[in-house]
């Protein structure tokens, strides 16, 4: 009976052990994806919001037209949409053609923050224009959208941040390791001569 015991107590132990590596596992796939996961939910997220204020028939071409043709910066929101697919497109466009050491500096963060930043100023406008006359209960999807728009550009921003903190960290392992091979193909030879010219002697 006790052997029983001592048995089912590795088995729980075991399947702690194995649930713990897959969410570790996990979590670590979703922060090494991070930047596409964002650029994924900033596409979705306000086109599922905009497509829920709609009916069925609205959610076509010449509905997209028409609000295109009668935009309105005050009162329109299908440019908030078409702000973060932009964005989106324009921050995956950067994170793919950036390698370690311009994804741990200039072009992916810079490009990202300019990016961002700039579209919360827009967001931030249009909002204040958009909800100055307008209604409580008919703005409650719109506002939605708007904070969405904003809380996605902020996270580009912290996603941008960590992901280049996480390559300069590599970047600076990976010169460590350079400088230890290079003092180490450089520093070998020459105590190797030392102890030639010590047995001469």
């Amino acid at each position: 009976m006790g052997f029983s015991k001592e048995d089912k107590s590795r088995r729980v132990l075991r399947g702690f052990k194995t649930l713990f590596f897959l969410i570790t596992m996990v979590v670590s796939f979703l922060l090494f994806s991070a930047p596409v996961l964002v650029v994924i939910a900033d596409t979705l997220l306000p086109c599922a919001i905009i497509s829920s204020s709609l009916s069925p028939s609205s959610l076509s071409r010449e509905t997209l037209y028409f609000n295109l043709s009668n935009y309105d910066f005050r009162y329109s929101i299908i440019d908030v949409p078409l702000i973060s697919i932009v964005r989106s497109a324009v921050i995956l466009c950067v994170y793919s053609f950036c390698d370690g050491p311009r994804l741990s500096r200039w072009p992916y963060l810079g490009i990202t923050t300019m990016c961002c930043v700039s579209s919360l100023v827009f967001v931030s406008l249009k909002a204040s224009y958009f909800f100055s006359g307008l209604s409580t209960d008919r703005g409650a999807i719109e506002a939605a959208l708007f904070v969405i728009s904003v809380t996605m550009a902020v996270a580009h921003i912290i996603v941008a941040y960590r992901t280049s903190c996480r390559e300069r960290r590599k970047l600076l392992v990976y010169k460590i390791d350079i400088e230890a091979v290079s003092a180490y193909k450089n520093g070998f030879p020459r105590y190797q001569k030392i102890l030639q010219e010590e047995r001469v002697k």
